[in-house]
């Protein structure tokens, strides 16, 4: 077991050796097999195989020599030979090397003064160089102390910057730019606070002149909507004369230059060198915040009410600090990009929407004036004009009107109910009388109140009092308000709205205001008439007020509504109550009159040849009546009134035979109420006919008003008055007669006179025979109630 081994080791140690004396050979490195030999605890083998290498070598250098020995001698005589020559060459390159060295010194001395003049050139001309940057660099400071003496910050800041980039680490000299690094902080900080300082100025300066900015622009507002209305005027002028046909026009472009006012020239040159300087600081974005914060501060404060004074007195001075304040907004935002963002100004000019609004329907829910709310509308109106032409809107600010108009009307109906109240009270109750041409003009056909184109001589006596004018005035006067109140806002036409409002005008406050006239206790007889007059002429009217409303609210003449105005129905059910008014009040004068019966001779014993005192009365009143109403009142409300008179008459007669006073009467005051009743038939039939009533009523009379006295009077008078029961008869000759009054008055009928002897002034045979068919009637009617 122990001889395997070694016959193993020894053959690989032949192996290593051969291996080594290989690699030997090659030249190749060593180190790795020595390495492993030592890893692998076998250094002694590795000793013996380098020994058995080296003997090699040995024996083969030996055997080397040995072959070239006779060339290494002659090698080693060349060898020698060499050695001499080198000899004499050392001792001519020392021989040489001493000439040189005595020639050289002196050229090295002279090079080190060469080196030395380059040196001190390069250090001249960095010194120069230096020099040439500080004196650059001092003269910018130069520049930059002028700008800023001469407050030109902006320059002053591009000069700073140009140092620092430019020049500030190119300076040698270091107490210089220490100087300079601690100047410029300084100088920057100086510059944002004069910028500061005066933008801060600007700020206030701005602020007191934006109402009068406000207040201009405004004014051109109002100038150019006064300018629109004028040419919307000519246009509708030229519209109507067109459609008339009254000839040719000349149309007329009105062009005018108009300079913008001094006061809209505003100086933001503040605004933009503070915008410049903190563009070049760095702090652009802290100043546009600054910027924002104050203007909305100062916006805040603008906002709010003064209470010092009421707002009626400070509405135009609070709404042009509004306009001002956005006219200036507008134009930093277009000049000064990026200085205030849209976002920004939207925000803006939401605060004032929302807080304007609720300032004005608050304001509005305190006014109890329709002037002050349209004064304060007009002007709001004007505002939301002038910031149109800017491109901003504020509709909702005008919306705020649209929810107060129905109080702006209910003001303006009281005031005009008060001014109606006024002219109705204070009218005489008299026909107007204009003496010229300027009056007729002004009273009647600025109305369009005319029955005839053709101009009357003056004086001319109008069929209507001074109310009418009047009244026509205040009702003109508000539509005027109206249209005024809802024009320019978020609706494009107020015809509709005015029509309403004008309706209940004419229904609530006119009609209702002549009704408590024509109800009043203390009445006249010639105030509903004249009342009654008045109505009719303002029922005419109601189309001019209907036209002038189209015409204010812009409507085309050719669009212009036909319909009339609900309250037209309305003043005709009062003209028909003013008539009524005025039927009675001539019935109760015509009662004091036929009061006049009760002194009737009932049992009289003659037939008087004249008609009673009441008839010459009542002829007399019904003359002068029915001719005052035929001169002022239209036909159809004298047909009514005549008619109504007769009726009365008729019933009073009626209602003298049924009166308690009257015990019994006889044929002879039958007679003398049948003499008085054919003088009033005839007064009825002559005036029906001289008043024109007969062309408008064919077969019409006044007598059908006394149909009832007169049918009454035929019967008593009647040969045979027991024809009343006769079905046929009655309905032909007594159809208006009631059985009970018939029976109550046959009663009293005793057709014999008062007197001793009586008995024997009725003895004919014609008496007899009547009295015995109106016993029949008697006994009949007596039995038959």
């Amino acid at each position: 077991m122990e001889v395997k081994p070694k016959r193993r080791n020894a053959a690989e140690n032949g192996e290593t050796a051969e291996d080594l004396a290989s690699l030997i050979g090659n030249g190749e490195d060593l180190a790795p097999i020595v390495r492993h030999a030592f890893e692998m605890r076998w250094p002694e083998t590795l000793l013996h195989q380098l020994k058995i290498i080296v003997k090699k070598k040995e024996v083969e250098i030996e055997e080397l020599c040995k072959t070239h020995y006779e060339e290494f001698i002659c090698a080693v005589d060349e060898l020698r030979g060499v050695l001499v020559d080198a000899e004499e060459l050392k001792g001519e390159l020392s021989s040489d090397n001493s000439k040189l060295q005595e020639v050289g010194s002196a050229l090295l001395v002279r090079l080190e003064e060469l080196l030395g003049s380059y040196s001190i050139k390069k250090n001249v001309a960095k010194a120069i160089n230096m020099s040439d940057n500080c004196v650059q660099v001092l003269d910018l400071c130069a520049k930059c102390n002028v700008h800023i003496s001469k407050d030109q910050f902006y320059p002053a800041l591009k000069t700073i910057n140009l140092i620092e980039k430019n020049y500030l680490q190119k300076i040698s000299v270091k107490s210089l730019r220490m100087v300079i690094e601690t100047r410029i902080p300084v100088i920057k900080s100086h510059i944002a606070k004069k910028v500061s300082d005066e933008f801060n100025e600007w700020l206030v300066h701005i602020r007191s002149s934006a109402k009068v900015i406000g207040q201009t622009a405004i004014g051109h507002a109002a100038t150019s909507r006064q300018k629109d209305e004028a040419m919307l005027e000519r246009q509708r002028q030229v519209e109507e004369q067109s459609i008339s046909g009254l000839g040719d026009f000349a149309y007329t472009l009105d062009v005018e230059d108009i300079d913008e006012d001094s006061a809209l020239k505003f100086d933001l040159t503040p605004v933009y060198r503070a915008y410049h300087i903190h563009a070049s600081l760095g702090t652009l974005e802290q100043f546009r915040e600054y910027y924002y914060r104050n203007r909305m501060l100062q916006l805040n404060s603008d906002l709010q009410i003064s209470s010092s004074q009421p707002f009626i007195e400070s509405y135009q001075t609070f709404l042009a600090q509004i306009a001002g304040y956005f006219i200036v907004e507008d134009r930093v935002m277009r000049t000064a990009r990026g200085l205030l963002s849209a976002e920004q100004f939207d925000a803006m000019l939401e605060t004032v929407v929302s807080k304007l609004t609720s300032v004005l329907e608050e304001q509005f829910s305190l006014m109890d004036s329709a002037t002050h709310l349209l004064l304060v509308k007009d002007y709001v109106t004007l505002l939301a004009s002038a910031l149109r032409q800017y491109g901003y809107e504020i509709g909702a600010v005008l919306e705020a009107f649209n929810k107060s108009r129905d109080k702006y009307h209910e003001l303006l109906l009281e005031e005009c109910r008060q001014q109606i109240v006024d002219a109705l009270a204070n009218d005489s109750g008299k026909q107007m009388v204009m003496k010229k041409d300027s009056d007729y003009e002004t009273n009647v056909l600025s109305f369009n109140l005319q029955s005839s184109d053709i101009m009357p001589a003056f004086p001319y006596i109008a069929p209507f009092s001074s109310t009418v004018p009047d009244v026509c005035r205040i009702v003109r006067s508000f539509i005027k308000g109206s249209v005024d109140y809802l024009s320019y806002s978020v609706h494009s036409s107020p015809f509709d709205a005015v029509k309403k409002y004008l309706d209940r005008l004419l229904t609530d406050v006119l009609n209702e205001a002549i009704l408590n006239t024509i109800h009043s206790s203390s009445v006249a007889v010639s105030q509903p008439m004249q009342i009654a007059a008045n109505i009719t002429v303002l029922e005419r009217a109601c189309d001019f007020f209907l036209s002038y409303a189209a015409q204010l609210s812009g409507v085309p003449l050719l669009e212009r509504p036909q319909a009339n105005l609900n309250s037209n129905i309305v003043l005709k059910t009062s003209r028909d109550a003013a008539n009524l008014a005025l039927l009675n009040l001539v019935n109760t004068k015509l009662d004091e009159f036929m009061a006049l019966t009760e002194n009737i001779s009932w049992t009289s014993e003659e037939v008087s040849a004249n008609a009673n005192d009441y008839t010459n009365e009542v002829l007399i009143y019904l003359d002068t009546i029915l001719s005052t109403v035929q001169q002022i009142l239209p036909l159809e409300a004298l047909y009514k009134v005549g008619s109504g008179a007769f009726e009365h008459i008729s019933n009073s007669i009626f209602a003298a035979f049924l009166s308690d006073s009257v015990k019994r009467f006889n044929a002879n005051a039958v007679m003398a109420i049948d003499n008085d009743l054919k003088v009033l038939e005839t007064f009825a039939d002559e005036k029906f006919h001289s008043s024109g009533l007969s062309e408008m009523y064919e077969g019409g009379s006044f007598r059908k008003g006394l149909v009832e006295a007169r049918q009454l009077i035929n019967l008593l008078l009647s040969s045979q008055p027991e024809n009343f029961m006769n079905p046929e008869i009655r309905e032909e000759k007594y159809n208006m007669l009631d059985y009970k009054k018939v029976g109550i008055i046959c009663e009293k009928f005793k057709d014999s006179p008062d007197g001793i002897f009586g008995s024997l002034s009725n003895r004919n045979t014609k008496q007899s025979s009547r009295k015995k068919s109106m016993d029949i009637l008697k006994k009949r009617l007596k039995d038959f109630n």
